[in-house]
């Protein structure tokens, strides 16, 4: 039986990890509980995953549950559709969300739409793992940040989280999720961030955002990597006297509409981060949410610090291109003295 987020207490025994060992432990958790749970990848069995996301789990639970693929992203997502319509629930790993391009039309034909199109008859319960983001210098493709490319894609659900504690939650709700999900990994947090997490199963709800941090003058939207630097830049405005609401997201879509709504109204600002390129972004989803629910409570204009609209340029360039706890505050400033 599954311990939800907010029945979590004390007296569950908790282990202190990074966000990469955490996913191996929701996986390990999941493969344990359910036999119908199987994973697919590249380099996943015998290797344990270019980040060592399964690293032994190919040992515990066998060659059938554990399945090293041909590198064949197309082929990855198309045979995992075929075992969730007939029964498993099928945990596919891309390398790198840069990598998924030539599954997009496989996800996007058959993944989202068979539930539609088979009028409920049948679901899709997979994940797509996929780590991304930059901040690690990995080569071209590798740092792609496209998470608004599935948002945009009515039938998925689109999961990002930022600590250890909330990706093992998340992920076991994702896999026990009846439709699909594609569970975004950020590359930069793998092992820069560690978290109490709790033993055994659990579920955080998906759609639902998470406040870090509370304060009246600005409120600051972010997800994945980019929650640090919201929260960096937020201490640096404590220090000036600018208190900051403090939202992750964790789920892209469905996104979390009433949390968005609460902090604006009540601060009258807001300042939006992600990596990925300004325009087309997840980031604009938010203006217009702010402009459906609290665009007469805002005091100005709402900013937005992102990548830029040019393809994550090569690693010596890396770090001009995300955004900064410094950029950040600048925009926090701007609105409060506009």
């Amino acid at each position: 039986m599954a311990v939800r987020e907010e029945r979590l207490s004390a007296a569950i025994k908790t282990n202190r990890m990074t966000l990469i060992q955490a996913i191996t432990d929701g996986l390990g958790t999941m493969l344990e509980e359910d036999e119908r749970v199987l994973l697919l990848g590249e380099d996943i069995g015998k290797n344990g995953g270019v980040f060592r996301a399964t690293d032994g789990l190919q040992e515990r639970f066998g060659h059938e549950r554990v399945m090293d693929t041909p590198l064949s992203e197309s082929g990855i997502i198309g045979t995992s559709v075929g075992l969730a319509v007939n029964g498993f629930k099928p945990i596919a790993e891309m390398q790198f969300l840069g990598f998924v391009y030539p599954a997009y039309e496989q996800i996007m034909t058959h993944v989202s739409r068979i539930r539609m199109r088979t009028m409920g008859r049948y679901t899709v319960p997979m994940v797509i793992r996929a780590p991304y983001g930059a901040g690690i210098r990995a080569p071209e493709i590798h740092s792609d940040s496209v998470e608004a490319l599935f948002t945009h894609m009515p039938g998925i659900k689109v999961v990002c989280p930022s600590s250890a504690h909330d990706a093992k939650g998340l992920l076991i709700a994702s896999i026990e999720d009846p439709d699909p999900v594609l569970f975004l990994e950020p590359l930069k947090l793998y092992r820069s961030v560690r978290d109490d997490v709790p033993e055994g199963k659990y579920m955080i709800e998906i759609g639902k955002g998470k406040k870090l941090k509370d304060g009246n003058d600005v409120t600051l939207i972010a997800w994945g990597a980019m929650v640090q630097v919201a929260m960096k830049a937020a201490e640096q405005a404590e220090r000036e006297g600018i208190s900051c609401d403090v939202i992750d997201l964790r789920t892209l879509y469905p996104i979390d509409r009433e949390i968005i709504a609460e902090s604006v109204q009540r601060t009258g600002r807001a300042v939006i981060v992600h990596e990925a390129h300004e325009t087309g972004g997840v980031g604009n989803d938010i203006v217009s949410i702010i402009n459906d629910y609290s665009f007469l409570y805002l005091k100005s204009p709402i900013e937005r610090i992102t990548g830029f609209d040019v393809p994550v340029p090569f690693f010596a360039l890396e770090e001009h291109y995300l955004p900064t706890p410094a950029r950040v505050y600048q925009a926090i400033k701007k609105t409060v003295h506009f």
